[in-house]
């Protein structure tokens, strides 16, 4: 087995125990779960938001924080000059 085999077991592994230890915090219930996991992202993003407002362009060098995963994009985050 290859060290990159390796590693996207040992990933899917540390992956599948996020997800037990989110499972087992509302006692297996999956639906709760998942609001929790939802009301999580949608305070991230207002809190990604609040920042984004607040930062300087100077500050990242034009870079721009972006709201949608890097494998959901369909534009590039960068500002255009």
């Amino acid at each position: 087995m290859s060290a990159a085999e390796r590693s996207d077991i040992e990933e899917f592994d540390e992956w599948l125990d996020e997800v037990a230890a989110a499972l087992a915090w509302h006692d297996g219930d999956a639906v709760a779960t998942i609001r929790t996991l939802l009301a999580d992202c949608k305070h991230l993003r207002e809190q990604l938001a609040l920042t984004q407002i607040a930062m300087g362009m100077g500050f990242a060098r034009g870079w721009s924080p972006c709201l949608e995963r890097r494998d959901e994009l369909t534009a590039a985050c960068f500002l255009k000059s």
